[in-house]
């Protein structure tokens, strides 16, 4: 089957068939409707490579990651391949593992499928290969890390809020030895939950720099630090961790060493993964709504290829504190 048989099933040019297939609007919409009937009744599959050399457009975008094994991360990939479904587009999917050479070779990866634009949803990347992007005039959706400009956008997620409710919060319950377990902190987002929880100590008067312990956004690593939380001369009635699966993994280090949560300690998680209500207890934890960053991640990113936008706007995804049963007052 070629475009030939296409355009004899369709009653029109090969050239008509060409244009609708490469979404041209100079093939009128009955016409066009008409050559995909054509192309449906007949399975004909147009050939991809083709269609990007003549067309010079790929309709394919990149998508890159921090963690795909993280439940965050999975839930953000459907909501923005959903939204790349809808418009007739492919996605390709590059996990970093939180290493910035990983995140040099997803990029580079990018370049050689030639995409029509990349969302970069992870803050450990090598601003010089950003810049590399934007350079090339590939349109780039970055997350806090890079900076508006004829064909990148920037959308802030509001960390700070989620970790500043999340503080008073537990010192409304009278918590004044309040623990952090930080993420990774060569990312940006991890070092913004921190200084947000420092600031909030400080502010209170609480806080003491030996409950600040340092995790990696893993169960392992979560349960690591809560360990050495728990054998300090004076340990902690509170832990707020920088992911939930942090926080998971600290439950199962409360949970091992016969303490229960939150009778014996309070704990905060941070993402509201699909997992944070099924813990027990359920965690009390900071919500950022994956389906609202992929959305506004997927828009941005349609604008600056069609060159609708803005570079001055302000994207923001803002966090809140979802209370469920893993804190009580002391």
């Amino acid at each position: 089957m070629n475009i030939k048989e296409v355009a004899k099933r369709a009653k029109v040019s090969t050239a008509t068939v060409s244009r609708t297939i490469n979404d041209s609007e100079k093939v009128k919409p009955a016409t066009a409707a008409k050559v995909r009937k054509a192309i449906e009744e007949l399975n004909f599959f147009p050939n991809t490579h083709a269609r990007t050399l003549v067309s010079g457009r790929s309709r394919i975008l990149g998508l890159i990651i921090s963690d795909i094994t993280n439940p965050f991360f999975p839930d953000l990939v459907k909501s923005f391949e959903d939204q790349a479904v809808q418009r007739g587009k492919e996605v390709i999917i590059g996990n970093t593992d939180y290493n910035p050479k990983r995140m040099a070779g997803c990029i580079r990866r990018m370049l050689e499928r030639k995409v029509e634009g990349v969302a970069i949803m992870t803050s450990e990347g090598d601003p010089a290969l950003m810049v590399e992007l934007t350079n090339r005039n590939i349109p780039t959706v970055f997350m806090d890390t890079g900076k508006p400009g004829p064909y990148s956008a920037n959308i802030r997620v509001d960390y700070a809020q989620g970790i500043r409710e999340a503080v008073q919060h537990l010192a409304s319950l009278n918590h004044r030895r309040i623990a952090f377990i930080t993420g990774p902190m060569n990312l940006e987002s991890a070092r913004i939950r921190h200084d947000a929880f420092v600031s909030g100590l400080k502010s209170r008067g609480i806080f003491d720099p030996a409950l600040v312990e340092k995790g990696n956004h893993r169960i392992e690593g979560g349960a690591m630090a809560m360990r050495s939380l728990l054998k300090l001369p004076h340990p902690p009635t509170a832990v707020i961790a920088s992911n939930d699966l942090t926080a998971i993994g600290a439950l199962g280090a409360i949970h091992d060493v016969g303490l229960k949560v939150p009778e014996d300690l309070s704990l905060i998680g941070f993402d509201d993964i699909s997992f944070a209500h099924l813990t027990q207890p359920p965690l009390t934890t900071v919500i950022l709504s994956r389906t609202q960053l992929a959305v506004m991640a997927f828009a941005a990113l349609d604008a600056l290829i069609h060159k609708q936008s803005d570079p001055r706007s302000d994207l923001t995804i803002p966090t809140h504190l979802v209370m469920r049963k893993s804190t009580r007052a002391i």
